[in-house]
Parts: structure tokens; C-alpha cells; sequence
């Protein structure tokens, strides 16, 4: 079995202690041992003291504002085993999944970033993303594992800690909701590999409840995307359609308005792909021009 100190796990969470109980629950659990690492975003809940409580084995690092996803490179600079997990407090990873994981980064230098299989809810149902990543039209690569991809989920994802630090991690400006393309992104462009590994298998447990802002969250930080790595005539396209779907649509209308508060930053920040990698990224949305 893998030396569990070359394994680490980092859950973000934000005032959903209960949830994160049961987590925390399955990770402990696992043979695999891995060290937790905890990055709480400003809880106001009983979060810190459930974790002091239930959980003194776990480490944490109390945010002192929330950070969104952001909290996953504070855990990640802190946690300095060679792979990170990333789990949110609703998902967990199968028993030998990191293990299996750790292998895999051993055997390929150039992996980056692996892309779980994601086992939905008490049945364990297929996450629909499973089909979508390992149909990737970016085949395999020859010293890579599993499948070339540009997307995952965050929940079922394990990264080389170095490789993660050296693309910059998750994006500032995104903050949350579909921030995972532009970090496979940049991971792409900086030579590192991002696949789809079926044989690593992640949990995941979201609360049925609906959730009102993310429609908006998820557009917003599409558009961003577009303007932070894509061509200019892209991301001018992407923005015309947005403001023709603003016109009846209140998520759009919000996710318009955000992006252009936030877009004289995404212009400062710019930084378009290699052209190989934005030829990977139009091959994924099935266009050549």
C-alpha cells in the first residue's frame, strides 16, 4: 500500500457542519490513513467546534473571511504531501481510490491532475459527467494514463501538489461555480496532463436543496473563462449570446452584470492558451474555426 504521507486530503467547507461530520466520518475510515486537512471559510455555524470536538485527528485552517474555492490553495500550500485529494463537505473517496491515484502519479511524471469516476447519492448512481469525460475526443496520450481531458469535477479530483501550485490553482476571480476548466487550462498550457482515471472513484452526496444563485455563478464564470484564456473574437461571441439570453432570463441577466464588474480585471489577468491546448478546447466543444 501506498505510504500514506505521500497522500493528503483538503475539504473546503463553509457552515455545514453536519455534513462534513459525515465526511469526515468516510475519510477517516479510509486504509489509506491519508493526513485531512480541513480549510474552514469563515464559518459562522458550529463547524470549529464539532471539528475540536469529533475530530481532533483532523487538521484545520480557519479562514478568517470566505474564500471560495480559493480555499483549496491555502489547504493545498499547507498540506505538503506530494497529491492533494480534493473532497467538499458532501463527497468522499472510495477505499484505494488514493492509493490507486498515488500509483498513478508515480508511474506518469507528467500527470497533473486526475479526474475521478463520481458515484452520485446513497445508490451510487453514475454522475452523468462520467460518460461526457471518458467519450473526451482528446484520446490518450502515450506516457499519460486513463484519458486526455479539459474538465472535472472539483469533488472528484486528485492533483500533484506541485503541478497544482505551478498553474496558479483555482482562479481568484471565479471565486466558485464552474471554476474547474479554466484551472485544466492552465495546467494544459503549463505541459502538465489532465485525465479521466475510471479506476479512481469518488463519492459525492449533494444536499437535494435547491441552490438559486449557482445557474448564474456557472455563466458568469464561463464568460470569465472565455475572456481570462480563449480568443478575443470567442469571447466576444460568448458575450453577445449572454446579452441576447439577458433579455429574458434573469440568470443571465445577473450572470451578465457580474462578469462586466468583474471584466477589466479578467483583461489585466489575460493570458490565452498555447495553441495547442485552445485546439484541445474547441475539439471538446466540436468546433475547428
Amino acid at each position: 500500500m501506498t505510504d500514506h504521507r505521500r497522500l493528503g486530503v483538503v475539504i473546503a467547507t463553509r457552515d455545514r457542519c453536519e455534513r462534513l461530520a459525515v465526511t469526515l466520518r468516510h475519510l477517516t475510515a479510509l486504509p489509506e490513513r491519508p493526513e485531512i486537512l480541513v480549510v474552514d471559510n469563515a464559518s459562522t455555524d458550529d463547524t470549529r467546534a464539532v471539528l475540536a470536538r469529533d475530530f481532533p485527528e483532523v487538521r484545520v485552517l480557519a479562514l478568517p473571511v470566505n474564500h471560495g474555492a480559493l480555499a483549496r490553495n491555502h489547504g493545498a500550500r499547507v498540506l505538503d504531501t506530494p497529491y492533494v485529494a480534493f473532497s467538499d463537505d458532501d463527497s468522499w473517496w472510495a477505499p484505494g481510490a488514493l492509493t490507486r491515484a498515488a500509483e498513478l502519479f508515480d508511474a506518469h511524471p507528467r500527470l497533473g491532475l486526475i479526474a475521478a469516476r463520481t458515484l452520485v447519492g446513497p445508490a451510487a448512481d453514475p454522475d452523468p459527467l462520467n460518460d461526457v469525460l471518458a467519450g473526451s475526443p482528446l484520446g490518450p496520450a502515450t506516457d499519460l494514463p486513463g484519458i486526455q481531458v479539459l474538465g472535472f469535477l472539483a469533488c472528484g479530483a486528485v492533483v500533484r501538489r506541485h503541478a497544482y501550485l505551478d498553474a496558479g490553482g483555482f482562479h481568484r476571480l471565479l471565486f466558485f461555480g464552474g471554476e474547474e476548466t479554466l484551472l485544466a487550462y492552465d495546467l494544459a498550457a503549463r505541459g502538465w496532463g489532465v485525465t479521466h482515471c475510471p479506476d479512481v472513484v469518488a463519492h459525492h452526496h449533494p444536499t437535494p436543496a435547491p441552490r438559486p444563485g449557482r445557474p448564474a455563478l456557472q455563466r458568469r464564470n464561463a464568460l470569465l473563462t472565455a475572456w481570462l484564456r480563449r480568443p478575443v473574437p470567442y469571447a466576444l461571441a460568448r458575450t453577445g449570446a449572454l446579452a441576447a439570453q439577458a433579455r429574458g432570463d434573469e440568470h443571465a441577466r445577473r450572470a451578465l452584470r457580474e462578469t462586466l464588474t468583474r471584466l477589466p480585471a479578467a483583461l489585466r489577468e489575460r493570458r490565452a492558451l498555447p495553441p495547442h491546448v485552445e485546439r484541445a478546447a474547441r475539439l471538446l466543444e466540436g468546433t475547428t474555426t
